[in-house]
Formats: structure tokens, C-alpha cells, sequence
């Protein structure tokens, strides 16, 4: 019997392995990870800057413009690229497509090493042109792999900082701001410690957040981003020997700056690596932009739970496989789930990238692969956010009657107004009055404040206080339309 099960369960897993491979490898269903299954679609801008096709486009790109460089400055190599073989040769980089990326996963295939698959294409592509010849070892001329990753990877990272990534979390700031304009007058019940205090506005608490988030996102695009370009260990041994009059340093500089646009600035002491001081302070960066996201989330959350806003609803969706009146807060709980993600693979980047054995040790490499992974999960979170957002109605009724349930927020004013008039021991008076375990109602308020023995104006000024009143001040003008 047990050998008839054992058959049982091995014909099983065969059956589930052979429906698998039956599937496009490429198809999102088969996907390992969620960024590039269900997800895939949402974050498919990030493809371009940390996918394995766009490190090794980033990586031909440097060589080529490092064969460039190196011209103008090895006597040998003048005239290397006079008339049309200049463009002919930067078109190996700027033509680069994915039949290029799968000849150099071939390559490697047999080398066993990404970078120098790179090398061997490049030659490929240079007998292919009929380039002169005495040029084709001057490809990867006294570098290795680490200068040219260590230039191509943070290339990829700014890029995508300055193109996808800071304008998404500008994107939700402005969302903060529109709805901080939007709602400056709707008061509400604010809450510290989960209980009912002295109440706010509903746009200054968005307008909390979006100045919040501004802060952190000049923050993230603040971050340098470094290369590191000067031989094996750092030294530029190898080019200094073959062409000793050249000043390396001033020309890895030059390089640098030039084929980055600028993005990017040499490490000037390095080991054989970068020494990821200027990446793990942009993760940090980043967790904190994400922190107030989460932040913001979980108060979006709240607020829905206490019915302060309803939810958008959309034809054909469902809340609950069980509960067919459920409209869930999904987008915030997603959003939540996915900085958690990311802020978690951030802190390791940042804590285990800058750490290396002596002049160099390999661990640094895998972890940088999955770099984009937490810059996806933070891409989608404040993807979802945004969705979130764009589905909140605010529930007026309900702001008013919860303000109105609660007339003991009214106290704080109470009895800073009577501190001012010297008014013998306020604090505790008030205390008295609502500190009661019971529901204080207006009635309560009028009786004590008619109560009191101040001058009538003074009883003015107090029955002016209300919990819809009471809600002090916010200037908004900075959050208003611009015409």
C-alpha cells in the first residue's frame, strides 16, 4: 500500500511539473515573483533601468564610450574613429536590442563571466564594421568588470530616479496638495491615542502629509549617485604602466561625468568596487519617502473604517468571496504591504552593500541584482496609494454627527480661555465636567458656560466654541490651484 501511494504522489508531481512546462516560460503566469507576473504591467517602466537586457545595454554603452575616450588620449589610437566610424561604432550601444542582449547571454554562457561576454560581443561588432584592427584590444583596456558595472548600475539607478521614480512620488504629493486645498474648511474630529481631541481640519491633515512627503522626496532626489572607474584595485596600476605620461585620474573623471550626462561623479579612493556609501544613503532616502506613504496609508485606512470617507465604487468588483456588501480599503492595505517589502530589502542594501572583505569580495553582486525589486515594490505601493486616493468621497454627514457626539473636545478652549482671564483653577473645572466616562452634550457645555462667573463678553467668546468651530487655524495658500 505504501508503494502504491508513493507511485501515487510521484505521478501527481509529474502530471503538475509537465502542465508547467506546457506554459510559456515567459508567460506572467509563470512568473517567480509578483513584480513580473500580476504585477507586471504596473511597473513595467522599471524594466528599463533593472532588467538583466537593460545591465547589459548600460554595460555596452560604457564600453563603447570608454574605446571613445581612450582614443584621445593613447597616441596610438588617433585617428581610431575619424570620418563615419565614429557613429558606426557608438550605433553598437545606441542600436542595441534584445538579439544583442541573447548573443551576449550566449556568450557568457561559455565564459561564465556577464562582463567580459560583453567584451567578446564588442569584438564581435567591431570585425563586424571592419574597424581597424590595432583598436580591438583597447576594448576593456585596463579595466575590470567592477568599473564598468560600477559605472553602468548607477547610471541605470539615476536615470530611473530622475525619470520614473521621484516624478511617481511627486505625482502623490500633488495628490496630498489637491486634497489639502480641497478639504481646508471640512472640519473633523481629530484623534490622539485613538480617542476623541480637540478637532482639525481635514485638508490640514493631508496638507501634514504632502509637506511631509515633499520633504522626503527632495531628500531622495538630493542623493549623489557615484562611479567607481579606476582599475582592479582601485589604483589605476594597469594604465599607468602602459601609458605613464597619461593622468588617469583626470581622465576617469572626464569619462564619467561625460558618458553620464553628468549624473554621475568618480570615486576618487576606492577598492576594486564602489563603496556603496552613496547607494545605501539613497535606500535610506527612499525608506523614509516610504514610511510616510505607509504613514499615510494606514491613516486613509482609519478614516475609511470610521466612515469619514466612503469608497468609489466599480461596476463588477468584489469585496468578499463571502460578504457581498464588503468594499474593502484594498489599495491602502496593498500599499501598505508592498513598503513593507521594499523597506525591508532597502535596510539590507543599505546595511550589507557598503560592507566588503578587504579590497573586495563577491557578495556585494547578487544582492545589487535584486535592487530593482525593492525600487518595484515601492513603485507599486505608491501606485496603490494613488488608486486609493482617487476613490475617497468624503462622508460630510458623518464628519458633522461624530463633532456633534462630541461637545467634551470643547473643553481645551474652554479653559484656555478662562486661564486667561484668571479664572480660578479652569483645568480641573473642565476636568470635572468631562472627564466623566459619560457622553458630554451641548447642553452640558451651555450650562456650565452660563454657569461661570466671568463678564457676559467673555460667555460670548465661549458659547462661540463648538466642536465645528473649534478647529483652529490652517493657512492652505500654498496648496491652492495655480491659475
Amino acid at each position: 500500500a505504501r508503494a502504491v501511494g508513493d507511485s501515487s504522489k510521484n505521478l501527481n508531481t509529474a502530471s503538475h511539473q509537465l502542465s508547467l512546462a506546457a506554459m510559456d516560460d515567459n508567460d506572467p503566469l509563470n512568473a517567480l515573483t509578483p513584480l513580473d507576473g500580476r504585477y507586471a504591467a504596473r511597473v513595467g517602466k522599471l524594466r528599463a533601468y533593472f532588467s538583466e537586457a537593460a545591465l547589459i545595454k548600460a554595460r555596452t554603452r560604457v564600453e563603447v564610450e570608454y574605446l571613445v575616450s581612450l582614443s584621445r588620449v593613447v597616441p596610438s589610437l588617433g585617428g581610431l574613429f575619424d570620418g563615419a566610424r565614429l557613429a558606426a561604432w557608438r550605433s553598437v550601444a545606441a542600436d542595441f536590442d534584445g538579439a544583442a542582449a541573447a548573443r551576449c547571454k550566449e556568450i557568457e554562457a561559455t565564459t561564465n563571466h556577464d562582463v567580459k561576454a560583453v567584451e567578446y560581443y564588442l569584438k564581435e561588432r567591431w570585425d563586424a564594421l571592419s574597424l581597424p584592427s590595432h583598436g580591438k584590444e583597447f576594448i576593456h583596456f585596463g579595466l575590470t568588470s567592477q568599473d564598468v558595472n560600477h559605472t553602468a548600475q548607477p547610471l541605470l539607478l539615476a536615470e530611473c530616479a530622475r525619470d520614473v521614480l521621484v516624478p511617481r512620488y511627486r505625482e502623490l504629493v500633488d495628490a496630498l496638495k489637491t486634497r489639502a486645498w480641497a478639504w481646508r474648511d471640512v472640519a473633523t474630529l481629530a484623534r490622539t491615542h485613538g480617542q476623541a481631541a480637540s478637532p482639525t481640519r481635514m485638508g490640514k491633515e493631508f496638507a501634514v502629509f504632502a509637506s511631509r512627503l515633499a520633504a522626503c522626496v527632495d531628500g531622495l532626489e538630493a542623493c549623489g549617485h557615484g562611479a567607481k572607474f579606476g582599475g582592479a584595485t582601485g589604483g589605476f596600476n594597469a594604465h599607468a604602466v602602459a601609458f605613464p605620461a597619461v593622468d588617469w585620474p583626470a581622465f576617469a573623471d572626464g569619462f564619467v561625468k561625460d558618458v553620464s550626462g553628468g549624473l554621475l561623479a568618480r570615486q576618487r579612493h576606492t577598492t576594486q568596487i564602489e563603496h556603496y556609501d552613496g547607494l545605501a544613503a539613497f535606500c535610506h532616502a527612499l525608506c523614509r519617502c516610504n514610511a510616510v506613504v505607509l504613514d499615510l496609508c494606514r491613516d486613509c485606512w482609519h478614516y475609511v473604517s470610521l466612515a469619514y470617507f466612503t469608497q468609489k465604487l466599480k461596476a463588477g468588483e468584489v469585496g468578499s468571496s463571502a460578504m457581498p456588501h464588503k468594499v474593502n480599503p484594498i489599495d491602502f492595505e496593498n500599499a501598505e504591504g508592498n513598503v513593507g517589502v521594499a523597506n525591508a530589502a532597502l535596510e539590507h542594501l543599505a546595511a550589507k552593500l557598503p560592507v566588503s572583505r578587504l579590497q573586495r569580495d563577491l557578495s556585494d553582486s547578487t544582492v545589487l541584482r535584486t535592487l530593482g525589486t525593492p525600487l518595484g515594490h515601492s513603485f507599486l505601493a505608491v501606485g496603490a496609494c494613488l488608486r486609493g486616493l482617487g476613490k475617497l468621497e468624503l462622508n460630510a454627514p458623518k464628519l458633522a454627527a461624530d463633532l456633534d457626539a462630541n461637545w467634551a473636545v470643547c473643553a481645551e478652549g474652554i479653559q484656555t480661555i478662562l486661564r486667561r482671564e484668571a479664572y480660578p483653577n479652569p483645568y480641573e473645572a473642565l476636568k470635572a465636567l468631562t472627564r466623566t466616562g459619560k457622553p458630554i452634550e451641548a447642553g452640558d457645555i451651555r450650562s456650565f458656560v452660563e454657569g461661570l462667573d466671568v463678564p457676559e463678553t467673555v460667555k460670548v467668546e465661549l458659547r462661540a466654541i463648538t466642536p465645528h468651530s473649534f478647529i483652529g487655524v490652517f493657512d492652505a495658500s500654498e496648496f491652492a490651484p495655480s491659475s
